[in-house]
């Protein structure tokens, strides 16, 4: 029997029409609510008024993102059979939690606003991620060796994302292409999340999440720290802290969802990146994300054809 699992996606997919698929669904509005009590404006409003470069800006970046998976999920959850599980890429892993019913709504979204700001103070000085595809894992290490960089993220056995200091970035984005990188990428991201960098940060977060009214998720969710399944509390609040400042093991999310028999996945907005990496790795998995099509009823219909 085929399984559904659920993509929930962290930064660089934003834009200005983000909300646009569920703005009028009555499902939606108590985030819609949570978001303008935690961004002082009706997200809806914000993303319409504002340059879209602010939209990358890391302190609305992740609330934003937040707002719009929750929004999202809280429209199709009704039209979807049950996940068997939630999936979160770097902040998605924050909202795959408040989807599975681990965190309310508005504290879901208290949280991206303190992780942000806590990765803001942490990113000291600037730092950002270059994403380089192309070179094995043991080019990648002497690459990081040789510049000062790690690894913040592994797509895929050749799909890296790096993180280090700004002044680092250019000697980084030219050394990758001399080694044979096929892609090299600066990232919208204005701090090296997912390396040591954000240790203090992650210390942070951990006492915070301590504090928050965080329960046991309903639908367990993959730890992007190393794709295990969680199902408790305590074990989700240290793994979420964790990845701030530990690579983000994606691939191993990406097999975990294979291994419980995931054969259809469906990537929440606000971006697409995360079904085409799943495409890519399992190419007989059905894949799609919800901002492919025009309405959420079109994403829960093209759910269903796939189950059956």
């Amino acid at each position: 029997m085929k399984r559904l699992g659920i993509l929930c996606p962290g930064q660089g997919g934003q834009h200005p029409a983000m909300f646009d698929l569920v703005a009028e669904c009555p499902e939606a509005q108590p985030a819609f609510q949570a978001a303008a009590a935690v961004l002082g404006e009706d997200p809806r409003r914000w993303v319409s008024s504002r340059p879209p470069e602010g939209l990358f800006q890391n302190r609305w970046a992740q609330p934003l993102i937040c707002t719009a998976t929750l929004a999202a999920w809280s429209v199709l959850e009704p039209r979807l059979p049950q996940p068997v599980a939630f999936a979160g890429y770097s902040l998605g892993e924050l909202a795959a939690y408040g989807c599975a019913g681990a965190l309310a709504p508005a504290e879901a979204l208290r949280l991206a606003c303190l992780r942000a700001e806590l990765m803001n103070a942490a990113a000291q000085p600037p730092s950002g991620l270059v994403a380089v595809r192309g070179l094995a894992a043991p080019v990648v290490e002497r690459l990081c060796r040789e510049i000062g960089a790690e690894i913040a993220i592994v797509n895929a056995s050749d799909h890296y994302v790096l993180g280090a200091p700004a002044t680092h970035l250019p000697a980084l984005e030219r050394r990758a292409r001399t080694l044979g990188a096929c892609t090299v990428q600066r990232l919208p991201v204005d701090v090296a999340s997912h390396t040591s960098f954000m240790t203090s940060a992650a210390r942070q977060f951990e006492a915070a999440l301590e504090r928050a009214r965080f329960r046991d998720p309903r639908i367990p969710v993959l730890a992007a720290g190393d794709g295990r399944l969680v199902r408790d509390r305590e074990t989700a609040v240290r793994m979420l802290a964790a990845q701030l400042a530990a690579t983000v093991q994606w691939a191993r999310c990406l097999e975990g969802l294979y291994e419980l028999g995931c054969r259809v996945l469906l990537e929440l907005p606000p971006a697409s990146g995360l079904a085409r990496m799943a495409t890519e790795a399992y190419p007989h998995v059905a894949a799609r994300a919800v901002e492919d099509f025009r309405t959420a009823a079109g994403a829960a219909d093209w759910v269903a054809r796939q189950m059956r």
